[in-house]
């Protein structure tokens, strides 16, 4: 299992980025979360197998139709046991 954390950058809210982030995880047997964030960007961590996740990190780099990616920094992380693949609001 591979956790990785992410953090979109460019026009990434108003898009449906995360509703679509959320319905390409659960194609791909993705289990984590999505928020955006207080400086303009998304952020989500995603948790599975190296190929799912490798597949998740490069729709990520391009997202919805409507969304501008910028930037997509990715960070390894311990794997976490999660449940589902959620969207968080704060």
């Amino acid at each position: 299992m591979r956790t990785v954390h992410l953090v979109i950058k460019g026009k990434v809210q108003g898009v449906f980025y995360r509703a679509s982030a959320k319905e390409k995880a659960e194609d791909l047997g993705i289990t984590g979360w999505v928020k955006n964030t207080r400086e303009g960007f998304v952020e989500a961590v995603a948790c599975g197998n190296d190929k799912a996740v490798q597949q998740f990190i490069e729709w990520c780099k391009k997202g919805p139709s409507n969304a501008r990616v910028d930037d997509v920094v990715v960070t390894e992380q311990s794997p976490e046991q999660l449940n589902g693949f959620t969207i968080k609001r704060d």
